[in-house]
């Protein structure tokens, strides 16, 4: 029966409400700065056999990565009505440890709570997924330069944290105890767990209004279309090999550059293999992303898993689509993604790994664009900032006498475009959150904004400049830990088309007595009362030769 296109958009708008209504619960319900000001998370909805249908316009990092997360909890959990399943191991679909996802099946036929003997399959999942500020470990902010997994926080395999509807008081009591804001970690989880209920509840009042099958089946049409718009996409590119490089500066531990190495195969597809359905029998991928050659895993806490690749090449390649089209796993499924096991790109346990999600996958980001550009020159932007610049900032809060940790990760500039400036101060390809507004830092936390301004003349120049990175400057005003992990310090973002790189990043500790000392992008210290953190975020590399 042919697709009726008409139908499949009403189909896609009603799924994308869906996910966008979860995202409202969140940021309304959520207790923390990082959640709630900042949008640090993601929300998803899955079909039956934990195909992604649709994703809310939040964390790339997050929603590329998050179905692996859910495979996970789908193959580890028997999930009934009413039950949640948590998890953040990175080495079993997560990311890095304070990503906790939540993910919750959803059963349309018989109600919401039918009996627990009478279970069929569920009919969708939605996820939801949150960076938590801290879940322990050696370091506040559980961000720190740590050499194995056990020093970074908390692990957390896929564990159900509710039961028919009833928190497991003894899991969620576990993983409080190990934490050094419980109060604050509750009531995000209990934000992630409002976002799931309401995109169950949504789920439902479609399929009670156009029946199950019809939902089920625009869900696998949705699939289907966002594959055949990636496959014609990638049969407008030339075919052949294209190959690049890029360098992290470090891993912390060592001085040495660590290399990420990248081969994209582009192929002319063959004649699809009809069957008697609607559906091609065979339909190979038509672009193999092989990252073959990157350096080993390293010592320090840069590692990603492979969840963290497989989520940069998803996001590199939507990006290259129209916004309207629907991220679905479909878009996914005319690329081969080849991570070797035990390097940089696909670390194995018990390597850290609180780096990779957030330094790493930006330089992926970057040896892929650099990479294609070869290809498809004029729709490749230059490098930009490359670097999270993820600070987090702990101790005692004098007010309350509790421990408070505090996390965000700066804006830089955005590489310049053909045709186009970057733009200037803002978060590119892998973390799409905003900035922790000066008053609701000050007023969460015993933390002083001295300095919050545009680095001006930090974006690489070119026919079209880079955007120009941050200055940002916190007083702390109680004795407090203090650390960055940050990257482009060796290094500044590449141009393109003959445009210059942007600037370096830099990062400067002010001691109470006034003395100013220079760090690296990767340090962990201690700060007396009234010492302060200033950080310039590297700009974007420009575009073009100068006239």
């Amino acid at each position: 029966m042919p697709r009726d296109p008409v139908e499949l958009e009403i189909f896609k708008n009603l799924y994308h409400s869906i996910a966008e209504e979860m995202g409202a619960a969140l940021r309304r319900t959520e207790f923390s700065p990082n959640s709630k000001e900042r949008r640090h998370y993601s929300y998803a909805v899955f079909d039956g056999d934990g195909e992604v249908i649709v994703m809310g316009d939040h964390m790339p990092v997050h929603l590329g990565s998050m179905p692996m997360s859910v495979q996970a909890a789908i193959g580890a959990c028997e999930m009934q009505p009413g039950d949640i399943v948590m998890l953040n191991d990175p080495f079993r679909g997560g990311t890095h440890l304070p990503d906790i996802t939540l993910v919750a099946p959803v059963f349309v036929t018989g109600g919401h709570l039918r009996p627990r003997k009478a279970v069929n399959h569920p009919d969708f999942y939605v996820a939801s997924r949150a960076h938590h500020a801290d879940v322990g470990g050696a370091y506040a902010g559980s961000m720190g330069l740590c050499r194995e997994i056990y020093q970074e926080g908390f692990r957390i395999p896929p564990v159900k944290i509710m039961r028919a509807g009833v928190v497991d008081r003894d899991v969620l009591s576990l993983l409080l105890n190990n934490v050094r804001t419980p109060e604050e970690r509750e009531g995000d989880l209990g934000a992630q767990i409002a976002a799931c209920h309401t995109g169950g509840e949504r789920l439902r009042e479609i399929c009670a209004r156009y029946g199950l099958e019809k939902t089920k089946v625009a869900a696998d049409e949705l699939l289907d279309y966002s594959e055949e718009l990636m496959r014609a996409f990638l049969q407008r590119m030339p075919p052949g090999t294209y190959l690049a490089e890029d360098f992290l500066d470090n891993d912390g531990i060592s001085d040495k550059p660590v290399k990420i190495a990248v081969r994209v195969k582009v192929a002319r597809e063959k004649p699809a293999i009809q069957s008697s359905g609607r559906r091609p029998v065979s339909r190979p991928p038509v672009v193999a992303v092989d990252f073959t050659g990157s350096d080993p895993q390293v010592e320090g806490s840069i590692n990603a898993v492979e969840a963290i690749t497989y989520s940069a090449c998803f996001y590199v390649f939507r990006c290259l689509l129209a916004e309207d089209i629907p991220a679905t796993a479909g878009l996914m499924r005319p690329i081969q993604v080849i991570a070797p096991p035990g390097t940089i790109v696909n670390a194995r346990p018990p390597a850290a790994v609180a780096g990779g999600n957030v330094e790493t996958s930006q330089r992926l980001v970057d040896a892929l664009m650099r990479a294609l550009a070869q290809a498809i020159p004029d729709r490749i932007p230059a490098a930009a900032s490359g670097t999270m610049n993820n600070l987090t900032i702990g101790g005692i809060d004098p007010g309350t006498g509790k421990p408070f940790t505090y996390y965000e990760t700066i804006a830089g500039g955005m590489g310049a475009r053909p045709g186009r400036d970057g733009v200037s101060g803002v978060h590119t390809h892998m973390t799409n959150s905003l900035n922790t507004p000066a008053e609701a830092l000050e007023y969460a936390y015993p933390l002083r904004v001295r300095r919050y301004s545009l680095r001006k003349e930090s974006g690489g120049k070119g026919e079209h400049s880079g955007g120009d990175g941050i200055v940002r400057e916190i007083e702390v005003l109680t004795d407090c830990e203090v650390t960055l992990l940050a990257d482009r310090r060796e290094r500044g973002p590449w141009g393109l088309a003959g445009g210059s790189h942007g600037a370096r990043g830099t990062a400067e500790i002010v001691r109470h007595d006034g003395s100013v000392e220079s760090m690296p992008g990767k340090f962990s210290a201690r700060l007396k009362k009234g010492g302060r953190i200033r950080i310039e975020t590297p700009g974007g590399g420009g575009w073009g030769e100068s006239s």
